[in-house]
């Protein structure tokens, strides 16, 4: 027996598919239906980094603010206090995790800021305004 191109083709694509090396890609007017390659869902693999100034209700910087990153997973806590002009920086922040951000400093507690894991960002930045 012997086999067309086209029918090769077809058994070996299906052998793909069944092993999951490959996925059937969505129908388009252009290319019609076809094959496209697996895709790995790495988007958020890897690190970010969060970082901010906190400012107070004038929009004035807020020198030695402690600001806290909750990781929502493990419920553990970084924490950083900021500069002279207000900054603050978290390095090496998991991109698969989802976390919360806030400030305090003398009894005041900026609103809490989530930083999400659906946000593929590398960097994270954000203002953080005292109450």
């Amino acid at each position: 027996m012997r086999l067309s191109r086209t029918s090769l083709a077809a058994g070996v694509a299906f052998a793909l598919m069944s092993f999951g090396l490959i996925v059937p890609a969505s129908r388009t007017p252009q290319t019609g239906f076809g094959l496209g390659p697996v895709c790995a869902q790495a988007q958020n693999l890897g690190q970010r980094v969060v970082m901010g100034a906190v400012v107070d209700s004038n929009s004035a910087p807020v020198a030695s603010a402690t600001v806290f990153l909750k990781d929502l997973k493990s419920k553990s806590i970084r924490s950083y206090t900021t500069s002279e002009k207000g900054r603050f920086r978290f390095a090496q922040i998991s991109r698969s995790q989802d976390y919360d951000l806030w400030a305090e400093k003398d009894g005041k507690k900026t609103a809490v800021k989530t930083v999400s894991s659906w946000d593929t960002r590398p960097e994270f930045e954000v203002e953080l305004k005292m109450k």
